[in-house]
């Protein structure tokens, strides 16, 4: 690999999009969000003609008022200033539970009950009760696989991706995708080592991060951010900034990640020569990098290609998807994301659509580009998975010319 830029003390950036409108609803979201998860269940489980013993009544609607003043205060307390890892995993937990809860409660309330009512079976309380265990067997069982997703050490998904313009020494180029590791408040050491030991069984020619290493500071979650220093590739590591590394100190984690023996791409490219070809490998700073305050941060995509050569194909490294707005007005080749977790749990991903063009695997954009988004290798906040399973990618490339031997 040949670097040809460094951008890190540009002094032009582009301009942030304005907010969307996920970033414009999910101010009022934090105000009405927690009494409506915890609020919705209790009706549907407790209150709609089950008429359970007044103690069962009485005990479950008690623990649904202490659901909803004790998330936000474990969420607070696990996240806000203290960041105390203990409450973020019991507020994470509740969230994730919550949230499962919720959307089967009003499913199963609504559907189940309906298809009971037109089969005549049973009376108003026999039909209630029966959606009550329905409702929790179904969420008992999806929050126990989710838990074992999301804990689980990745498969491997594996695709070719042809790029016109790739020349023919390029192809078969192995190119491998980790990203949204979020090493946070549960210790993940062991799976963290785990992962590297699958990605090294991949011969890499290029391994990406595409960032949200971690959910705390490169010297909180250092020790489970060191495995990635034992990934092997035979031309690079390359990575790029998320949008969480903007919330715990973003330039720890570019130093922490060049101490790895990784390069960080803020801004810049280098060249990958194999068999007399070439491509250029590019990565930006997230989109909210600008206004994260930190000095030089910024998605500067003009500042990454700069002095490439235009009639080479480009591989970019943008942590959202979102950016490949920008990329495709550049005629980039393929783009590399991460971010959307794919929805993480279901239906959570309706929420992600209206944020980001695309929620998981390979789409095209414009006429050239190409966008890989990857569901991500780790979890954020709480710990399940659910119809979104994790990943770690293997993309090799193509090319539309005959191969030349090596």
């Amino acid at each position: 690999m040949t670097e040809t830029s460094d951008t890190r003390s540009a002094t032009g950036g582009e301009k942030e999009a304005p907010p969307s409108r996920l970033q414009r609803l999910m101010r009022y979201i934090p105000l009405i969000a927690p009494l409506l998860l915890w609020a919705v269940p209790c009706l549907v489980l407790l209150h709609t003609g089950q008429q359970w013993p007044l103690p069962v009544s009485l005990a479950g609607t008690a623990l649904f008022c202490l659901g909803v003043l004790g998330m936000p205060l474990a969420m607070v307390r696990g996240h806000g200033r203290r960041q105390q890892d203990t409450w973020a995993i019991v507020g994470d937990t509740l969230l994730g539970g919550i949230w499962v809860l919720f959307t089967w409660s009003v499913l199963l309330g609504v559907l189940l009950r309906l298809a009971l009512t037109v089969a005549g079976v049973g009376d108003g309380q026999g039909r209630a009760r029966i959606v009550t265990w329905a409702v929790l067997g179904v969420a008992a069982v999806l929050l126990a696989w989710g838990y074992a997703e999301a804990r689980r050490v990745p498969r491997v998904r594996r695709l070719d991706v042809p790029l016109p313009r790739l020349g023919a020494g390029l192809d078969g180029t192995r190119v491998v995708l980790i990203t949204d590791t979020h090493y946070g408040p549960l210790d993940r050491a062991r799976w963290s080592a785990r992962v590297c030991e699958t990605v090294n069984t991949l011969e890499a020619d290029l391994v990406c991060h595409t960032g949200d290493i971690a959910d705390g500071t490169a010297e909180r979650r250092r020790a489970q951010a060191t495995p990635l220093g034992t990934v092997r590739a035979t031309r690079a590591r390359v990575y790029v900034t998320g949008n969480h590394e903007y919330y715990s100190e973003a330039q720890g984690w570019v130093d922490l990640m060049d101490e790895l023996g990784w390069e960080p791409l803020r801004n810049r490219h280098l060249l990958l020569e194999r068999g007399g070809d070439t491509l250029v490998v590019a990565g930006v700073d997230d989109v909210t990098a600008e206004s994260s305050g930190l000095a030089g941060h910024r998605a500067h995509l003009a500042g990454a290609l700069q002095g490439a050569d235009p009639g080479l194909p480009v591989l970019l490294l943008a942590h959202q998807p979102k950016f490949v707005d920008r990329a495709a007005a550049q005629g980039i080749d393929l783009q590399l994301s991460g971010h959307t977790h794919g929805g993480q749990i279901w239906p959570f991903h309706h929420l992600v659509r209206l944020d980001q063009p695309a929620l998981a695997g390979l789409s095209r954009h414009g006429a050239r580009t190409l966008l890989y988004t990857s569901r991500g290798t780790g979890f954020w906040g709480p710990p399940f998975r659910v119809f979104a399973p994790s990943e770690i990618t293997l993309l090799v490339l193509r090319s539309p010319q005959p191969p030349t031997s090596r």
